[in-house]
């Protein structure tokens, strides 16, 4: 097994500084940002704090790539996604592994068309309480990265390696027996957490706190528990208990992504969670009302703030 050494993470948010800083803290690991243009320029000149603690990792252009990555690490926004996937090509070799954390269902097979899906384990983040305030990251907890095939594709070889780089790395993980279930299952969470708290602009802990908070969210929620029986996909009633002992642990000041772009007047990822929904509502004829005004309100609320 030839050992995971070469890190490039394509995306610098929270979370991707978040990994790059556990990555860092490791023995064995080289870890750079894949960038170009605008955003090239910008991360030379920046600094990287994570936790209060100040991080020098290299940025790579990905027209001037030396070694290719033995592992990247996709940590985009959805929308960032199309105009990325030539330079996550662009630093892959022909054993490079592929990872994304995106948020949604659809990153795997975007990236797989432009770099080989031979090259794509699929992957969620889940737990992990990263925030970004200006220039400065911080996070509490580390989540833990579930990953593995869908289906019958292989990738065994390529799952022994990265299992092994996490565990260097201090990141908890898990190889779950049905992986495309546990993708849906972030999904939900996400169409429930991420949009609830970005319409209440509340941090975990009010949700923690708030019967009200979690009830908004929990509806959100069983829309998706809804569409995936029809997805042929197992979600239960179980599922949203389940996210329900995550959410205790999680900091009580941490913010979700979204609620994190709606406080920074940036694009959200609604077309993804309450859109997806949507779409997949007229699909299978499965009403999806709360997700359908969530979507409007939130839409409003990117338009007004310049999103």
């Amino acid at each position: 097994m030839t050992v995971i050494q070469n890190i490039s993470i394509v995306g610098a948010g929270a979370m991707g500084a978040a990994y790059a800083a556990m990555f860092t803290d490791a023995v064995g690991f080289s870890v750079s940002f894949v960038a170009r243009g605008e955003r090239y320029e910008r991360l030379k000149k920046q600094t990287l704090t994570v936790n209060d603690r100040l991080y020098n990792v290299c940025v790579t252009h990905p027209d001037k790539v030396g070694q290719p990555a033995d592992l990247i690490l996709v940590a985009l926004k959805h929308h960032h996604l199309a105009g990325a996937v030539g330079d996550i090509a662009a630093v892959a070799g022909r054993d490079t592994v592929i990872l994304s954390v995106m948020n949604g269902l659809e990153s795997e097979e975007t990236i797989g068309a432009a770099c080989g899906i031979e090259k794509l384990v699929y992957a969620i983040a889940v737990g992990i309480d990263a925030v970004r305030e200006n220039d400065r990251f911080t996070y509490a907890n580390p989540g833990k990265i579930i990953f593995g095939p869908v289906g019958n594709r292989g990738h065994g070889h390529q799952l022994d390696r990265i299992e092994e780089a996490l565990n260097r790395a201090g990141i908890p993980n898990e190889v779950p027996t049905d992986m495309m279930r546990a993708m849906w299952w972030k999904f939900m969470v996400n169409v429930g957490i991420n949009q609830a708290s970005a319409l209440l602009r509340a941090p975990y802990g009010v949700f923690q706190a708030s019967a009200d908070a979690r009830a908004l969210m929990r509806s959100l929620m069983q829309e998706v528990v809804a569409l995936a029986e029809k997805a042929g996909i197992g979600l239960t009633e179980a599922d949203l208990d389940e996210w329900g002992r995550v959410l205790t642990s999680l900091s009580p000041s941490g913010k979700t992504s979204m609620l994190q772009d709606v406080e920074a007047g940036r694009k959200t990822e609604v077309e993804i969670f309450a859109g997806k929904v949507v779409a997949l509502g007229k699909k299978y004829r499965v009403p999806t009302p709360v997700n359908e005004t969530v979507l409007h309100i939130i839409k409003v609320i990117e338009s007004r703030s310049g999103g």
